[in-house]
């Protein structure tokens, strides 16, 4: 985020239009994303409505004050209307030619759950007939009237959309009218009358007919949606801290519903979903905005503009097509970024009522980058910073299998909201999907529509499947913006959502049917559809060649398998910075041969059972190093408690008596005697080499041997071994000489005489270790910051049981983010920020990274790269996203 561009001192409400503006594109968090990008339109030349922004510090004051408007912001607000009322030469609230005003929400970053917007607001019963008169259409003034009522009950005064649908339902049946422009001018009227009964109904109170108090009323609403439950899920998702809050905007209505010379449409300067650099977008004919994107009525794709021709106006559309061809240039010229714009057109006349960035998908986000680069609109750096690292895992996931797909026939296809390709069962509400997900069902989220109230259960989900709606609808924008998979508009499926079934092709599905759908065709297939890989380069090559040309971190991986190691390197990583060893133990027979080891009572005993282990970790370490031919790989020692390797329900205890004749009472005896009331500070770790030497000499073995084994096979391995869980250097000292001993006594029995560079270092995961760095650092090759672990014993957090209250610490702002999913940098940070400085005072050669699940993301990263560590290391599937945000924390400085 930008700085903030200081507000003028009691400077409340900002005005745009032709006789002044006060605001412009950089007073983003002041004015808010949409009130700063429509004084900047205005200011270059743009056909945009005037109107006037309160700022994001009203929306603060609001709150600071107990949920009261900020003392004058009415009056300046009043001054506002008299402007506009000035430039327009119209009256807010005027019997004989009305000013109608649109009031939105419009925060500094975009982020579905806040408020909708209300259209048409200051009419009354009287200013309709004004409205009506002026105009010259009744059917209008009447249809506009109604949708303020709607709008206004529901958003303002929270009365449920659906009694109003319920109202027009009855209206639309009497006069036998298919859609809602069927319905006849005398119909429309009986309409409202409806709907002002519905409002009362359910408020106790009139519809107001001030239009002062209409507006006081919005702009509060406005307000309280910024604490909403929908709007705070968001922010909670994508991580969102530290606004103010969000800026109401006020703009003098045009109407796209006064006939067929009339419409609305929302567009991209570029397709948001490929990339293709087409423009993108779709309108509807003699409709207001909030049309297109409620998915109310499938509208036209902005292509097919130039065939719209009206009675009056018979090349409207090639009109209008070709003045919004010229917007598209001049907006992509101006912001140098992909434009998401919203429009409309009055009686054949354009207006420009929107301009954002636009959300895009991963594999958009990049060939759009790639393409604005060579057709020099930015610079290569410029490219590399606007490419937001998470969404490169877009490109990464599968899609179905085409011989699968020949196979099978879709069941309907929708429109193409946002690729990839899901499965799941269905669920059919927000909450539903929450709730099953969280149990671990893989779950589609189907809706006829989707609003922002259904922002987590969209999250939720595995993906996004609609009856209704385009690919500019909320549910398009919001999946493509996460990276989940939507189809969207699928029109033969008929949802029934009370009986938690759908129909289409003659089927029926419920919540135990499995649906796959594609995001990429609009497909949708009966059951779960085989999957393959991705097949990288092209762009996305381009621009991880970008990134490691400009990144100072080295990127490693976390893996523990020959496949892993293989499929990491594929994604570019440049050596292992974790392989947990504990996890090869629990396949076939070796789980058996560690249970021997831990339930043997002596020394030899143990080291027999070790002895069968040998085999099967060198094997796996021959295939890891091949897989990094060349390339460092950090092998953590034994970590967790031996209790973890032993059965504890009573079949498998005698399954495992049979197959070690050790009896079972003797093994229950065993399991109680390693039991620990914490075995997250209990024995484990380097404290088990201390107990237990055999185990690391066993290992260390396996280690070396393996990349002796290497090196005469011409393989280059590159072994480092990680001692974890080191608190004081006298644990890591007496474990570092028997490290070296036995690599010595491996390549004397192996007769080995060349040179086997293998470095020996520790995991910082403890406090104490990173308080006393320096005196560690003695006896260490590297460190490699544990920042799981260490993150736990900092906060005193269980990362098992912390989504008991983290949600609320979340909500409540007690803390910015999750810290085990971003690296807390002023507590945890501070620690490694330390344990850099103290390891380079004694050791300027100590080798720096981290190998914890911060290592995968991108504001972890730019902390790693601010207090100079040499790598991170994370998840295969998360190394280009780790090189991309290296890069980007490289640059950010310019």
């Amino acid at each position: 985020m930008a700085k903030k561009k200081s507000a003028v001192a009691g400077k409340l409400v900002y005005y745009f239009g032709k006789t002044k503006t006060d605001g412009d594109g950089k007073m983003k968090t002041l004015l808010g994303g949409k009130g700063a990008n429509l004084a900047e339109m205005t200011a270059i030349g743009l056909p945009v409505p005037p109107g006037f922004t309160c700022t994001t510090e009203c929306c603060a004051e609001y709150y600071k004050q107990g949920e009261k408007l900020p003392k004058g912001l009415m009056e300046q607000v009043t001054k506002s209307v008299t402007m506009l009322e000035k430039e327009l030469g119209k009256k807010f609230g005027d019997l004989k030619s009305p000013l109608l005003l649109s009031v939105r929400s419009g925060a500094a970053l975009s982020m579905p759950g806040m408020m909708n917007t209300i259209l048409n607001l200051g009419l009354n019963d009287e200013s309709v007939v004004g409205l009506a008169n002026s105009s010259g259409n009744e059917r209008f003034a009447y249809d506009a009237y109604r949708r303020l009522i709607n709008m206004y009950g529901d958003v303002v005064m929270e009365v449920g959309h659906e009694y109003f649908e319920e109202a027009f339902d009855k209206i639309k049946k009497k006069y036998n009218a298919a859609t809602d422009n069927d319905v006849p001018t005398e119909g429309l009227i009986q309409l409202v009358e409806a709907y002002k009964k519905v409002y009362r109904k359910h408020t106790g109170q009139p519809f107001p007919q001030d239009p002062v108090e209409q507006l006081a009323l919005a702009i509060e609403a406005v307000f309280k949606s910024w604490n909403s439950d929908k709007a705070i899920s968001y922010r909670r998702i994508e991580g969102i801290t530290g606004l103010d809050g969000t800026a109401v905007n006020g703009q003098a209505m045009v109407f796209g519903n006064m006939g067929d010379d009339s419409g609305t449409g929302v567009a991209f300067t570029r397709n948001p979903a490929t990339g293709e650099n087409k423009f993108y977008g779709e309108f509807l004919v003699n409709a207001q905005g909030e049309d297109v994107v409620a998915g109310i009525r499938t509208p036209q794709p902005v292509a097919e503009m130039p065939k719209w021709k009206a009675p009056n106006d018979k090349t409207i559309g090639k009109k209008v097509h070709a003045e919004l061809m010229k917007i598209k240039d001049k907006l992509e010229k101006h912001y140098k970024d992909v434009q998401d714009i919203e429009f409309t057109i009055e009686k054949s006349k354009l207006y420009m009522l929107q301009t954002r960035n636009g959300k895009r998908t991963g594999p958009a986000a990049v060939r759009i980058a790639c393409e604005m680069v060579k057709e020099k609109l930015i610079t290569e750096k410029q490219g590399v910073m606007r490419i937001p690292p998470n969404d490169l895992t877009q490109l990464l996931l599968p899609s179905f299998d085409p011989a699968g797909k020949k196979k099978a026939s879709p069941l309907t296809i929708g429109l193409p909201a946002s690729p990839g390709a899901a499965f799941g069962k269905l669920a059919f509400s927000a909450d539903e999907a929450v709730d099953r997900a969280h149990a671990g069902e893989k779950v589609l989220l189907v809706r006829k529509e989707t609003s922002p109230e259904d922002v987590d259960g969209m999250h939720s989900a595995a993906g996004i499947l609609t009856s209704t709606g385009g690919m500019t609808s909320h549910a398009a924008v919001v999946a493509r913006g996460w990276g989940k998979c939507c189809v969207a508009g699928a029109g033969e499926i008929h949802i029934d959502e009370k009986a938690k079934k759908i129909k289409v092709g003659g089927k029926t599905y419920g919540v135990k049917d499995v649906l796959s759908i594609d995001g990429s065709t609009g497909e949708v297939f009966a059951g779960e559809m085989p999957t393959v890989e991705p097949k990288l380069g092209g762009h996305f090559g381009t621009v991880m060649g970008w990134a490691d040309k400009y990144r100072k971190l080295g990127v490693r991986t976390n893996a523990d398998s020959p496949a892993d190691s293989k499929r990491a390197r594929e994604f570019g990583a440049e050596g292992i910075g974790l392989c947990r060893t504990e996890h090869m133990f629990f396949e076939g027979d070796r789980i058996l041969a560690m249970r021997e080891m831990i339930l043997a009572d002596t020394q030899p005993a143990r080291e027999k059972a070790l002895k069968k282990l040998l085999p099967f970790q060198r094997k796996d370490f021959e295939g890891i190093f091949k897989a990094m031919k060349g390339l460092p790989v950090t092998v953590r020692l034994l970590d967790p408690p031996l209790h973890e390797f032993l059965p504890h329900d009573k079949a498998a205890v005698k399954e495992l008596s049979g197959a070690t004749g050790v009896s079972a009472k003797e093994i229950e005896v065993r399991v109680s005697q390693l039991h620990e009331a914490n075995p997250m500070l209990g024995h484990r770790g380097c404290r088990l080499s201390i107990t237990y030497p055999e185990i690391l000499t066993m290992q260390v073995t396996a280690i070396t041997e393996a990349a002796i084994n290497c090196r005469k096979k011409n393989i280059d391995a590159q072994a480092e071994i990680m001692i974890p869980l080191v608190g004081t250097v006298n644990e890591l000292a007496p474990l570092r000489e028997l490290t070296e001993q036995t690599i010595e006594d491996v390549k004397k029995a192996k007769k080995f005489t060349g040179k086997l560079p293998i470095l020996i270092g520790t995991m910082i995961e403890i406090p104490r270790a990173a308080l006393t760095a320096d005196e560690v650092a003695t006896q260490a090759d590297f460190f490699s910051f544990g920042t799981n672990d260490l993150t736990q014993m900092t906060f005193g957090y269980s990362r098992d049981d912390v989504n008991g209250f983290l949600p609320d610490y979340i909500d409540q702002e007690i803390l910015e983010k999750d810290p085990f999913q971003s690296l807390d940098t002023s507590g945890v940070g501070q620690l490694v920020s330390m344990a850099v400085e103290k390891g380079k005072s004694v050791n300027a050669k100590i080798k720096l990274g981290i190998c914890g699940e911060h290592g995968g993301d991108p504001a972890s990263i730019a902390f790693c790269h601010k207090v100079g560590l040499n790598y991170v290391s994370c998840s295969p599937f998360r190394v280009p996203i780790a090189r991309l945000a290296a890069a980007q924390a490289a640059l950010s400085k310019d």
